[in-house]
């Protein structure tokens, strides 16, 4: 007999038991009270996260992670949004709650110039010699390249560094940046063409133009003049035009024609301004910002005037400590005491990202992102800064506004030799006597420039190659030391002078050296979004290292970081390893 069919039974819901708390990590009392010390009660705009980020890690030499949590609360962002953007940043640190942190990290430039000055064998002695809680690591170019090598510690730059002097700061916890006197009296146009630093100096806090003493001597009479109708814009255009000023960051498009296509957008528009100044070797825009911020301020109000900015966001690399306490203060009295009505100025830090010098990235940035350039079209002329239109400058554009406006445009371009016009600030380092910022005439030759400019090579030196344009503009030889430096007459040689840092070698340098140098540098900058530059760099920084170059494969990787780059990291990449690959074959071959 079959048996009975078993009894089934529909259980029901099961019971839910009782949720503590939300799923996730949650902040605690104690991280969120310390975040709300530091960032205010808010509310918090996503575009202040990277600030707040450097207020944190400011405060507590590092991001900790329960740290973190309370500010992606407090910001209502989550986790994940706020550690894709830490992470991003050489100068955050994400570590746990636990975790021993060094009370103070020394940063030793490892770029060309510092390099060339033996900065690897600093960068060994320091951490040998310093005592315990020190951290000492290599860093990119720091912008000082006159005074290599240079370590920083903490904020503190160390010029012409030792291990001595080093350590004397270490120990003494001297690490933040020494405050700049404000009673300079500096005019280079008045001077022009002339040198405006000599490598010579190691003072990191000269002497500045304070806001007193630039309204004394006239300055923001034409930012007043024009927000008042007492200058025409359209005049002011027109000897902007004339005067055949291009962008001085690296792209140099003409800075009218520019400010014509902004102004042909609807408004609002907005103003981004690159201060980032990361190219190895370049450091013009540190120099004239710390002894001269108002004339480029002026420079901002004019522009924003004429364009018809609401607001202008200036974006300072974080390396830059100095400057950025003098631009917080000269600000705070120009808006305290306003000449004329102001466009809401904005300053906003980098954190160490050579990226971000790039103009997308660097709005990324300005956002509160991570610094990814942004594929293109639409450009940023139409839709940039929070989806406005927006006018990008270079800080030394828009210093010799103010000069243009009062001399006129035949001034500026009345400099210039071999047929160029206008003045070039050129960034020289490597093995001069005088190495520093040269106020020269566009077109001058590299040979004149040495001989004229910076007091002929170092004793001991002659000239072998030099770079043209920093890390990204390419390696030429002597042979070539007679050709103008300007835009647009480097590139028949497979090179260009971009922000015009020229880094001079001599008969002890190789060339395929500084080509490595170049290639590990872009590999650590390479922000990772397009596979071509992200491992292409490091690929071919592996085959330069061979006493004999494989010259098929490097071709190979050459093309594809220049042809399938978005930015112009990957595109200028491969311009050493030509180079190396044209002028000097002997050093590379079997």
């Amino acid at each position: 007999m079959p048996n009975p069919p078993a009894e089934v039974r529909i259980a029901g819901p099961s019971p839910r038991r009782a949720r503590a708390q939300l799923k996730g990590r949650q902040p605690t009392d104690e991280a969120r009270a310390a975040v709300r010390a530091l960032i205010g009660p808010g509310p918090h705009p996503r575009e202040l996260l990277i600030e707040h980020l450097h207020r944190l890690n400011d405060a507590h030499g590092a991001l900790r992670e329960g740290h973190l949590v309370a500010l992606a609360a407090e910001m209502s962002l989550s986790m994940a949004e706020v550690a894709e953007v830490a992470t991003f940043y050489h100068h955050f640190e994400i570590v746990r709650d636990e975790e021993v942190v060094p009370a103070l990290t020394v940063r030793v430039c490892d770029s060309l110039a510092c390099a060339m000055a033996g900065a690897e064998a600093l960068r060994d002695g320091v951490a040998k010699a310093v005592g315990g809680g020190v951290r000492v690591v290599h860093a990119p170019c720091v912008g000082r390249c006159e005074q290599a090598p240079v370590a920083i510690v903490g904020q503190r730059p160390v010029p012409h560094a030792t291990v001595e002097s080093v350590c004397e700061h270490a120990a003494a916890n001297d690490r933040r940046h020494p405050a700049a006197a404000d009673d300079a009296a500096f005019d280079p146009a008045a001077q022009a063409p002339c040198e405006i630093t000599t490598g010579e100096e190691a003072d990191i806090a000269p002497a500045f133009v304070g806001y007193a003493a630039y309204r004394a001597r006239g300055g923001y009479q034409v930012a007043a003049e024009l927000v008042n109708g007492e200058r025409s814009a359209d005049e002011l255009l027109a000897a902007l035009e004339g005067s055949g000023l291009r962008g001085l960051g690296g792209a140099g498009f003409p800075a009218g024609r520019k400010w014509r296509i902004v102004r042909g957008f609807s408004a609002p528009r907005l103003m981004a301004v690159n201060i980032d100044e990361g190219e190895p070797g370049t450091f013009k825009d540190r120099t004239y910002l710390e002894r001269d911020p108002h004339r480029f301020l002026e420079g901002v109000l004019i522009a924003a005037q004429v364009v018809g900015c609401e607001a202008a966001y200036l974006y300072l690399r974080d390396e830059y400590a100095g400057c950025r306490e003098i631009l917080e203060r000269e600000l705070a009295l120009l808006q305290a005491h306003p000449p004329c009505p102001l466009p809401r100025l904005e300053l906003r830090r980098g954190a160490g990202a050579y990226i971000c010098g790039e103009e997308s990235a660097m709005i990324e940035s300005i956002e509160g992102k991570r610094g990814e350039p942004r594929l293109r079209p639409p450009y940023i002329a139409e839709l940039g800064l929070f989806g406005r239109p927006t006018l990008e400058h270079n800080a030394e554009t828009l210093y010799w506004l103010r000069d243009i406006a009062e001399r006129g445009a035949p001034w500026f371009s009345a400099f210039g030799r071999n047929g160029r016009q206008g003045l070039r600030s050129f960034s020289v380092s490597g093995r001069v006597r005088r190495p520093g910022v040269k106020l020269a005439p566009a077109g001058i030759t590299l040979r004149e420039l040495v001989d004229e400019f910076c007091g002929g090579m170092a004793e001991g030196h002659t000239l072998h190659a030099y770079l043209p344009g920093g890390a990204s503009g390419g390696i030429l030889p002597v042979s070539l030391a007679d050709v103008p430096l300007d835009f647009d007459t480097l590139q028949p040689h497979g090179c260009f002078i971009g922000s015009a840092a020229v880094v001079v070698l001599s008969q002890h340098d190789r060339a395929r050296d500084a080509a490595l140098n170049a290639m590990r540098f872009f590999a650590d900058e390479s922000c990772g979004q397009c596979t071509p530059c992200r491992v292409g760099t490091e690929k071919a920084a592996v085959l330069m290292q061979s006493p004999a170059w494989d010259n098929a494969t490097l071709d190979d990787l050459s093309a594809v970081m220049a042809d399938a780059s978005i930015c112009g990291l990957g595109q200028a990449a491969p311009n050493a390893i030509r180079c190396v690959q044209r002028y000097f074959p002997d050093e590379v071959k079997p």
